[in-house]
């Protein structure tokens, strides 16, 4: 376990990592930032920041140096980033293991099955050759997607049929892809869960969520789905996290069908954007779950002490701050973001309705 006074280092220097830094603070830790970019949103509520990019050996080695442990805010850090701090004789918390398996979508869903989780038909694409097979497999409507990066709806299109997926290709610029049959879903859940150092498994109340233009634009929870297919939903994380030796936080997101079938849709291996409720909501939130199990703590409780509404605000959605801020029935939190674009991601407000 380390002590606090002991410093964590956050790979990534958005919302996600200033919300780590800031839950790191609350139980004694200091935080050393490694970002790409100077004065990022997490960077100014840390207690150290190193800018450099991603693949710079020797600012990332004397990274390792200064920190304790290692973790990240998002799952595209490059590979060779964790091997040279892992050579470098520093943990990193989730392991390389998780992170190959989450940045490749073919590795991702192929890891997904063999672990007992069902996903949508799908096939790797690398050119215009392997659409008619990719097609034999996924069987009709599906999404053309870049096997890495993408997110937010990025790097992805809808085609029906063999002939638009190839008027699609040209825009993907020649990065391998996967085809993902279209699920028939009726609603969408995740489920935030974090494993400890020791094997300990806590999963929160299952989230259900609303897209819009292919960014989360609202959180419930409880969600409607049933019962049974919520502990299924959380069942089945605990395996994914078991067979990754996961440790931290990770979300799993999930497609319920109408017959009540799961399909699990990807894997994201840190504290996310459905779980920011648990801020407001519970008694440990994801945040502060992160920090625990990445410093070796015991994980906290996962009670959610009132029913809950999480709206994201994208872009100039939070320019209405002051009347947010002034309405009693919502918790507003912004991101210190300091440019306001379309379709970024700029704060949330979380909205309690007590129980009882």
């Amino acid at each position: 376990m380390l002590p606090p006074g002991s410093t964590i280092g956050i790979l990534g220097g958005g919302q996600l990592g200033r919300m780590l830094a800031l839950a790191a603070a609350r139980l004694g830790f200091d935080v050393h930032i490694f970002a790409d970019e100077p004065d990022s949103p997490a960077s100014r509520v840390a207690a150290a920041t190193t800018v450099a990019p991603y693949d710079d050996e020797a600012a990332l080695r004397a990274f390792a140096g200064a920190v304790d442990v290692v973790t990240l805010e998002f799952e595209n850090v490059p590979a060779r980033t964790a091997g040279i701090l892992i050579d470098a004789g520093v943990l990193v918390r989730p392991g390389a293991a998780a992170l190959a398996t989450a940045q490749d979508r073919v590795a991702e869903k192929t890891f997904l099955n063999r672990a007992g989780v069902a996903t949508t038909p799908f096939a790797a694409v690398d050119d215009e050759a392997d659409l008619a097979a990719a097609f034999a497999v996924t069987g009709g409507p599906s999404i053309l997607k870049t096997r890495r990066m993408g997110y937010d709806g990025k790097g992805q299109a809808r085609v029906t049929d063999e002939t638009e997926a190839r008027a699609a290709l040209p825009a993907f610029s020649g990065a391998p892809l996967i085809l993902e049959a279209l699920a028939p879903f009726t609603r969408e859940v995740s489920v935030i869960a974090a494993r400890a150092v020791d094997g300990a498994f806590a999963a929160f109340d299952v989230c259900e969520n609303v897209h819009e233009h292919g960014i989360l634009h609202v959180t419930r929870v409880p969600s409607a789905a049933s019962a049974a297919v919520q502990q299924q939903a959380i069942d089945a994380t605990h395996r994914v996290a078991d067979a990754l030796d996961y440790v931290g936080v990770l979300c799993v997101e999930f497609f319920v069908l109408g017959d009540d079938r799961l399909l699990a849709n990807e894997i994201a291996p840190r504290v996310h954007n459905s779980g920011h409720w648990t801020e407001a909501a519970c008694l440990t939130s994801q945040f502060e779950q992160q920090i625990r199990a990445v410093a070796g703590w015991r994980l906290g409780p996962t009670t959610r002490l009132a029913d809950v509404e999480m709206l994201n605000l994208i872009g100039a959605e939070a320019d209405a701050w002051a009347k947010l801020a002034a309405d009693p029935d919502v918790r507003l939190h912004l991101y210190g973001k300091r440019d306001v674009r379309d379709g970024r991601k700029m704060g949330h407000v979380t909205k309690l309705v007590r129980r009882g």
